[in-house]
């Protein structure tokens, strides 16, 4: 069942691009990474999965209704912490809470409680005395209180320290494996590495690749290093799925286009003294992505 679905998405601002033709299915249950550049799109299309923009063209639809039209009712469902969130000052974190529960019409505060402890936030404190990062995990535990069944979350390790993005990973992580869905956006590729089940990769308001994580690791070549037993077999020339970067006497260093199992195929019986093999390059491949929309 797709939770998030969007077909041929459009919103502009005048002259301004948004997001144009966007397509996505967002299944349930799991974790989905939203990529790509700053003003590539992904706060315009969260804005509208969230009601709170009317597309120009296509449609968008998130647990089976209307962002735009049924609004209000998916709300109920959804959590959702901004990029740029604000909060009142002279709250402390227990009134915002409270705050939270009221909104949404449940109480929202054992859950909310139990979350505060999960990343160390004192609710007692007044939200002018946190530092950004402690507004932001008090955010966290806002958008999660109600159980949500979607979560959409628009850049969530913004100023936490390392061991809070670990305890946040594993909070998302759990959640998905109970039939919740995670939806976020992040410029830290490791994260998505780590996190993700499937990637969707915006640039200039354009999907430019949707896919499953594990593809996109095959895509991304394996970095080999290959150091030769004599000058001879250095001096051959190297398959055609291997592009060198450095080759220094008996050594090769370089990138795989394909599977592992070729380069180890076509090296058996060879005069090789050691070979490394890298995990994938994701970084460079997102990075490819990100500048030329994947084209080669």
């Amino acid at each position: 069942m797709a939770i998030i679905e969007t077909s041929q998405l459009t919103r502009t601002y005048g002259r301004h691009r948004g997001v144009e033709g966007l397509s996505l299915n967002v299944p349930r249950g799991s974790v989905y990474g939203f990529l790509g550049p700053n003003g590539a799109g992904k706060t315009t299309a969260i804005r509208v999965l969230l009601g709170f923009l009317k597309p120009n063209n296509g449609s968008a639809v998130v647990l089976g209704r209307d962002c735009w039209r049924d609004g209000q009712v998916i709300k109920q469902d959804v959590g959702y912490l901004p990029g740029d969130l604000r909060l009142y000052p002279w709250m402390t974190g227990e009134a915002a809470l409270k705050w939270v529960g009221q909104v949404r019409r449940c109480d929202v505060m054992q859950h909310g409680r139990d979350l505060s402890q999960v990343f160390g936030l004192d609710l007692s404190r007044l939200v002018r005395e946190m530092s950004r990062g402690t507004r932001q995990k008090l955010g966290l535990v806002m958008a999660m209180a109600h159980k949500p069944k979607l979560l959409i979350l628009d850049e969530p390790t913004t100023s936490l320290d390392p061991i809070m993005q670990q305890r946040l990973h594993r909070r998302l992580r759990n959640m998905a494996d109970n039939g919740h869905t995670v939806f976020f956006s992040s410029h830290s590729l490791s994260e998505v590495d780590r996190l993700c089940d499937r990637v969707a990769i915006v640039r200039e308001g354009k999907l430019v690749t949707e896919q499953p994580l594990v593809s996109l690791r095959a895509e991304a070549g394996h970095r080999v290093t290959v150091r030769w037993k004599d000058d001879a077999a250095a001096e051959k020339e190297p398959p055609p799925f291997l592009k060198l970067s450095q080759r220094e006497g008996r050594m090769w260093a370089g990138e795989l286009d394909g599977p592992v199992d070729r380069f180890v195929s076509w090296l058996s019986g060879q005069p090789i003294e050691d070979l490394t093999v890298g995990p994938p390059d994701l970084e460079a491949l997102f990075h490819h992505y990100y500048e030329n929309g994947g084209e080669a």
